[in-house]
């Protein structure tokens, strides 16, 4: 986050020097109000920027055992503008290396799925899961390992979690 700032900071300022520029060029006759005008617009083109480009950045960070099985993008009400040209806001990926079947049930497998969401600063959480391929159901597992029922879901057959954990 403190880099972003650092960043921001200096897109407002470069952008105020090409209004200085213009001002020179037009041997001060351009109103002084381009420049913190320039500056405004610079550093929120820059955070628009980092917005839009924050998905593919991450994407091109994950490792290749990790497989994207969902995304959201939202519109937010204070950027108007995500409502006509909306971004990923986050998203999950499974770690295909951790997923491992039960050797009781071969249809139960064990997999951990982690969250990337674009807040503030980055966020990323993860949470070892169970999915019966059979029946559908998703059941994270709490901190102790127990399952947690009360939070199970049944998946739709597109589903690209069920297809991506069951066929691996």
């Amino acid at each position: 986050m403190f880099w972003t700032f650092v960043a921001t900071v200096f897109c407002g300022l470069g952008a105020a020097g090409i209004a200085l520029g213009i001002r020179a060029l037009t041997r001060k006759r351009a109103p002084k109000w381009l420049i913190p005008v320039f500056a405004g617009l610079g550093m929120l083109g820059y955070l628009i920027h980092g917005e839009y480009t924050w998905y593919d950045l991450k994407k091109s960070q994950l490792p290749e055992e990790a497989v994207i099985v969902d995304s959201e993008s939202d519109g937010i009400y204070w950027r108007p503008w995500t409502f006509a040209f909306p971004y990923v806001t986050a998203f999950s990926t499974v770690d295909t290396k951790s997923i491992s079947r039960d050797t009781a049930n071969d249809s139960i497998v064990r997999f951990t799925l982690y969250r990337f969401e674009q807040k503030v600063t980055d966020a990323v959480s993860h949470r070892v899961h169970l999915l019966n391929c059979q029946s559908r159901e998703l059941v994270p597992l709490g901190s102790d390992g127990t399952p947690r029922v009360d939070n199970m879901k049944v998946l739709d057959t597109t589903d690209t979690l069920l297809n991506t954990v069951c066929t691996g």
